[in-house]
């Protein structure tokens, strides 16, 4: 059944409302930013590397020498493409000319209560929260909602999907892998008291939280998906589902807790976000805004701890859901060690609807948005993180293993190991032009590009031989469990919230997205450099890295600017050299993924240019690198998750829909997905061409 895949799977403060500030993040945006370290930023190194002249760039080439002492080089900056011929791709009347894999006509910007879609495609909603996926499970009743029903059905909140093959045996099946990030309790249950939640509503969002895996039937005369209800692959993981920890922070004093002596069994998975998909069939999940469902962090007396909690965010007060009224374990008065318990990347076996998936804690613990991997030549994993904070880090994690082809028992139990051995590293970044260049405007720097080298810092080793901190004063196993902590002593560069980072399985090279950051430049805070080039970020940018392409396990990288989002009209915005004119307006990049053509998708959270949330494709190499064009926009109040491209197919998980300030199930702002009368569902939804041919061909 298991196949081997492909490298790559696939108004508050802005766009967000106050209500999703507060039930996805725990209103992240608002609190004290956590990284307090006094590590140097991009500017101080550019400015010190300039003066000695210590780098030669040219406008169109940016080469760094690795390790090895291979030249690692990013080509051109797609200057060509103003020769290009394109679409409107603001909205207006216009053919669907693109490049191949984009060739449709580009939505407009709109704040349209649906999913909107290019001329010519058609959509359905493939699988819906509440509905039964597990044998026994009965079907949605919101009046009648129970835990026991909520752990055999689909989660809330969906967002990162990934599709992987089931056997010949499964015609035109696959089986579809879900991320349930978090609830939102006022668009759950009628009558919601956030001051007072019933334990039948805890234990509800309990079951709502976690994993998800159905199988779902193609139609054989378009892309439509629908979900499999009850199949015996189905299976759902919450937040009180066995987990295992493996790796170095395993058994550590610093995760024993209680409930668990051995420091090696974890109830649940909390707050996935974005994640990855392995070339040997397994998925990851990355915990992202764990710190919110802990509290008491303010009251905890013991210095060094309460550093340590500060540093990760963890409540200082009563949670937003008010958890730990019900289990002590979310009280970290109670449970000191509980919350080191998350915050890590899991992989699950989602062909073997019996097997515990793990926590890999060598990968670090931080606010992990996903994990994609890729392989080195001798076929090693390289695992690129972001940690999606302001002025937080961007990791990978590279393994000493190298991957074991086949179907055998041995092979797929050698692989379930892969993620527990090797290194992980911090990036730090050098641009190459003089900090006077830069006035937080966003302007580019004579040379023509954002660019620069940067170096790749030892954080941990791990090994069955014995795990070792490359990091002063620290221990392998505090690396692990405080691994921010780490970071900020090496000197990492602090970026604008880092989100998911893809590597193209074309040219290696790595996708770094990074949101915003509405405190860049303000006083006290780090100010603006190379790869952070704007004041009050409010649209973000996406960075562009080159390692070596058959050996990405180097410690040293080039890197440049691919995109800077925003209006086109804004000075500022940057689209690789691509004709600002003729592309769609993006704010707030997020999760990415690439299309069988190499171009690279990208939804958004948060768009603060009056439009709905939506997904965008770019082209990211040839003649029209660059030219961006919207595909989809979202439902009110909602956000663009997961996307996932193929042939015949765009799929999308719709998250928080109708989340605006004031909503609530008695008060809805948005019908979608059922229409009126029906309570706000998220949902995954399929997209696909009317007339059966290929996603933009």
């Amino acid at each position: 059944m298991r196949k081997l895949l492909p490298l790559i799977g696939n108004s508050h403060g802005g766009g967000r409302s106050a209500l999703t500030c507060r039930y996805r993040c725990g209103d992240a945006c608002f609190h004290e930013v956590p990284n307090k370290s006094d590590n140097e930023y991009v500017g101080d190194v550019i400015a010190r590397a300039y003066s000695r002249r210590s780098m030669l760039r040219s406008a169109a080439v940016v080469t760094v020498a690795s390790a090895a002492g291979t030249a690692i080089t990013l080509g051109g900056n797609g200057s060509s493409a103003t020769a290009a011929p394109a679409a409107d791709a603001q909205g207006g009347a216009a053919d669907a000319a693109g490049a191949r894999g984009l060739r449709f006509k580009a939505i407009a910007p709109n704040t349209d209560d649906r999913v909107t879609v290019p001329e010519g495609y058609e959509q359905n909603v493939v699988i819906r929260w509440g509905d039964p996926i597990v044998k026994g499970a009965p079907g949605f009743n919101s009046d009648k909602q129970t835990a026991a029903a909520q752990a055999g059905q689909f989660g809330y909140n969906n967002d990162f999907l990934s599709l992987l093959p089931l056997g010949d045996d499964y015609e035109r099946r696959q089986l579809l892998v879900a991320n349930h990030e978090y609830t939102d309790e006022n668009l759950m249950f009628k009558g919601y008291d956030p001051a007072n939640p019933t334990r039948e509503q805890v234990e509800i969002a309990w079951a709502a939280h976690g994993l998800g895996v159905v199988v779902v039937q193609e139609d054989h005369r378009s892309g439509k998906l629908t979900a499999v209800n009850r199949h015996q692959l189905n299976r759902r993981l919450t937040a009180t589902s066995e987990f295992q920890l493996t790796g170095p922070a395993a058994g550590s004093p610093l995760v024993k807790t209680s409930a668990d002596p051995t420091g090696t069994k974890v109830l649940g998975t909390l707050n996935n976000c974005s994640g990855g998909t392995t070339p040997w069939g397994t998925t990851l999940h990355g915990e992202e805004n764990f710190n919110q469902y802990f509290a008491n962090a303010g009251q905890v007396t013991d210095a060094t701890e309460a550093a340590r909690l500060k540093r990760y965010g963890v409540t200082a007060g009563a949670t937003e859901r008010k958890w730990e009224r019900f289990d002590k374990r979310f009280d970290v008065l109670q449970e000191p060690n509980e919350s080191h318990r998350f915050g890590w990347v899991v992989e699950l076996d989602p062909y073997d609807p019996h097997s515990t998936p793990r926590k890999r804690t060598a990968l670090g613990r931080f606010k992990h948005e996903g994990a994609q991997p890729r392989l080195t030549e001798d076929g090693r994993p390289v695992v690129y993180m972001g940690d999606d904070e302001k002025f937080d880090y961007f990791y990978k994690f590279v393994s000493s293993k190298q991957m074991k082809k086949g179907d055998s028992r041995a092979a797929k139990e050698h692989n379930l190991t892969l993620l527990d051995e090797g290194t992980l590293y911090v990036a730090k970044l050098t641009g190459d032009s003089p900090a006077a260049e830069f006035d937080g405007t966003g302007k580019l720097p004579s040379d023509g590009q954002f660019d620069g080298s940067g170096a790749w810092i030892k954080l941990l080793t791990s090994s069955p031989s014995g795990n070792v901190s490359h990091v002063e004063g620290m221990t392998a196993e505090e690396v692990a469990v405080f691994t921010r902590v780490a970071a900020d002593k090496v000197g990492a560069t602090k970026m604008d919230r880092p989100e998911d980072i893809e590597p193209s399985p074309r040219t290696g090279r790595v996708y770094v997205v990074l949101t915003n950051n509405s405190d860049r430049g303000k006083a006290g805070k780090a100010g603006v450099d190379e790869a952070n080039p704007r004041n009050v970020n409010k649209h973000g940018q996406i960075l562009e890295l080159a390692e070596n392409f058959d050996d990405p396990a180097g410690d040293g990288f080039a890197w440049r600017l691919f995109l800077v989002a925003g209006d086109p009209k804004d000075p500022a915005t940057f689209f690789a050299g691509f004709p600002k004119e003729k592309v769609s307006p993006i704010s707030c990049p997020d999760n990415v993924t690439f299309d069988p053509h190499g171009n690279l998708w990208i939804s958004t959270d948060g768009n603060q240019l009056g439009s709905h949330d939506g997904l965008f494709g770019v082209a990211t190499a040839g003649e029209r690198r660059g030219e961006l064009k919207q595909f989809l926009t979202v439902p009110r109040g909602a956000e663009t998750c997961g996307p996932l491209v193929q042939d015949k197919r765009v799929l999308v998980a719709v998250q928080h829909p109708g989340e605006i300030d004031g909503a609530s199930v008695e008060k809805p702002q948005s019908v979608w997905p059922d229409g009126p009368g029906k309570i706000v569902r998220p949902a995954v939804v399929s997209v696909w061409r009317k007339d059966g041919k290929n996603i933009g061909i």
